[in-house]
């Protein structure tokens, strides 16, 4: 990019004499790597472009972050180096411009375009010669902002579960006790009013225990629980879970289908917590599929540092709107759902030391992957060095 100084410079040139030259083209190269180290030191994407957009300057940062080679960028056009980006809906040659956007590649971030307009000013042919941008990765900032607002919003559900249990949970006990003591007094009555008057406190009862159980799904959802942990297998706990599901399964006509690692690492693990995430994961791609049945697939993959447990459904999917609801209390995809489900099993895995993960597409089904570290960490031998060979016989 050549300025109106340089012009003049080099205008000039035949006006000084060759030690002179030498001298000022050893300064501005000895400038030039001085901002060069200044910029790739850098932990923000910085680039210069041109004013049509076209890039003439990038340093390491922003080559990591979009992706692109570090050969082949100069005199690139910034809408090709990076996908999706608009630059002439950003590029105002008069005002500096800062805008947030979300990219998908080479990976889904936050980034934040911070972009100046370069004048020179320093000569009467004072104008608008390029753009200067820097792009900040704001990706961590967010999800730390969005695990602030997650656990004071925990915080806030906990207490409203103090209240709620004893502003429910008192009354739905007496209401359980006066509704069997009306059921006694019922049996005491003639045959010919007592089959009416049962089929209504039968409802009474069935209503009176599902509103308690997901009274006891809220508070378990949000109370603080110690896994109580042991050594144990997961495929041993999972085996056990689809033996309980096994009639409510084949009730569905669901299909199970496993494919599990024959090198499955002993975990630590509360049984009991880790039963009941499998049994809602399990009963969700059930749910999942359509009427007349489906297929889950259970899969599993172990590394030197976890074990990974999938389960896939063929069933209807979840779109890209309720997808970004999934673990909000009380949002559930299906109609009869508490919204809990999901909640309950992501905070059992994480008390594990364990992650969550949901893909999902719209009408192809569902995968849920658990992560769940190892208990030991296996060994990994290191080759050694030519210097550090020792030939015992000869050393005697």
């Amino acid at each position: 990019m050549k300025t109106g100084f340089l012009d003049k410079l080099i205008s000039r040139l035949d006006l000084v004499t060759p030690e002179e030259v030498l001298s000022l083209v050893t300064r501005l190269a000895k400038e030039k790597g001085f901002l060069e180290n200044v910029f790739e030191a850098l932990s923000e994407g910085m680039m210069i472009l041109d004013p049509k957009g076209l890039l003439t300057f990038s340093n390491q940062a922003a080559i990591n972050i979009f992706g692109f080679s570090k050969h082949s960028y100069t005199g690139e056009s910034i809408d090709k180096l990076v996908r999706g980006l608009d630059w002439e809906s950003l590029a105002h040659p008069d005002k500096v411009v800062s805008r947030d956007m979300e990219i998908f590649y080479p990976e889904r971030r936050y980034l934040n375009f911070y972009i100046s307009p370069i004048t020179e000013e320093i000569t009467e042919e004072a104008g608008h010669i390029g753009y200067v941008m820097l792009v900040r990765d704001e990706t961590k900032r967010r999800q730390t902002v969005a695990d602030e607002v997650e656990s004071e919003k925990l915080n806030a559900l906990t207490m409203l579960a103090a209240g709620v249990a004893h502003e429910i949970g008192n009354p739905l006990n007496s209401m359980d006790i006066h509704l069997q003591l009306l059921a006694r007094k019922i049996k005491k009555l003639p045959e010919e009013y007592q089959k009416p008057l049962l089929e209504h406190l039968e409802t009474s009862q069935s209503e009176t225990r599902r509103l308690d159980e997901i009274l006891k799904s809220f508070l378990q959802a949000i109370r603080p629980t110690n896994p109580k942990r042991e050594k144990a297998k997961l495929h041993t706990i999972l085996e056990a879970t689809l033996k309980g599901l096994s009639s409510e399964l084949l009730e569905r006509n669901t299909q199970v289908s496993l494919d599990l690692t024959s090198n499955e690492p002993i975990l630590s693990l509360d049984k009991s917590q880790i039963h009941q995430a499998l049994y809602n994961l399990i009963r969700n791609a059930a749910q999942a599929l359509p009427a007349s049945g489906g297929k889950i697939n259970i899969s599993s993959i172990a590394n030197a540092y976890e074990l990974q447990l999938s389960i896939n459904d063929n069933g209807e999917g979840i779109s890209s709107e309720k997808m970004s609801a999934l673990f909000e209390p009380f949002q559930s995809t299906k109609q009869s759902g508490s919204g809990l489900g999901l909640l309950i099993v992501r905070r059992i895995i994480r008390e594990h030391g364990g992650e969550l993960e949901i893909e999902s597409e719209q009408g192809k089904g569902t995968t849920v992957t658990l992560f769940l570290p190892r208990q030991e960490k296996l060994m990994r031998m290191i080759a050694p060095t030519a210097e550090k060979i020792i030939d015992i016989e000869n050393s005697k």
